[in-house]
């Protein structure tokens, strides 16, 4: 039997604790902590909405070069309503993008390696935007709206916010309006059980219910 092993906090270096702070705070995070002690040390958490794992920084708490951290994933299930509310915050994030090449997204968004817009047909897991924090620690939100096979426990499948699990009813209504098309058009008195079926297999990566 193994033993969960639970990413619950990720350390960024930063210039300025109360700079990055103040920023943290206009995202709206969650503030968990702000311990400061008598030999310096002082950390600072923050959880994004939705998020199991935290974000930590402070004074004398890493080594790294401020700004250093880059590709710090955030997943959000649509992109384009992910970035107007960054926006609305005053954070200034770049246009959704996806890769023409394998691993774009990690790159310079002053290459060729991105293409403008989300992906075709808004493909799971291939859309993204980025934005930095002031010393220039880099996030990158991707949208994930169907998850490869064995990513997630069916017995266990959750949704993190009220608005992932709007947008997953939304999508498991458009796919059960196709299915009763295809039966006839009459109305399906079962479908709760296909919404229950189809959300549980869209978000555990299984096959899909026609």
């Amino acid at each position: 039997m193994s033993i969960d092993l639970k990413l619950e906090a990720v350390v960024i270096p930063v210039s300025d604790v109360d700079r990055a702070k103040a920023f943290y705070e206009k995202l709206e995070w969650r503030l968990d902590a702000d311990f400061a002690f008598d030999n310096g040390f002082r950390v600072v958490q923050f959880t994004p909405p939705g998020s199991p794992a935290s974000v930590q920084f402070g004074t004398n708490i890493t080594t790294a070069d401020p700004g250093s951290t880059n590709g710090l994933y955030l997943i959000v299930s649509d992109i384009e309503a992910a970035r107007e509310e960054l926006a609305a915050r005053g954070i200034e994030v770049s246009e959704a993008f996806h890769p023409k090449t394998p691993g774009a997204q990690f790159q310079s968004d002053d290459g060729d390696g991105r293409a403008a817009g989300p992906a075709d047909e808004r493909a799971s897991y291939s859309s993204f935007a980025t934005f930095s924090d002031p010393d220039g620690n880099g996030w990158l939100l991707q949208e994930v709206t169907t998850r490869l096979p064995g990513r997630v426990d069916p017995a266990e499948t959750t949704y993190t916010s009220v608005d992932d699990l709007r947008q997953a009813l939304q999508r498991a209504a458009t796919a059960h309006g196709e299915h009763e098309k295809r039966n006839g058009g009459e109305f399906d008195e079962k479908w709760p059980e296909w919404y229950a079926t189809y959300m549980v297999a869209e978000r555990t990566g299984q096959e899909l219910p026609l």
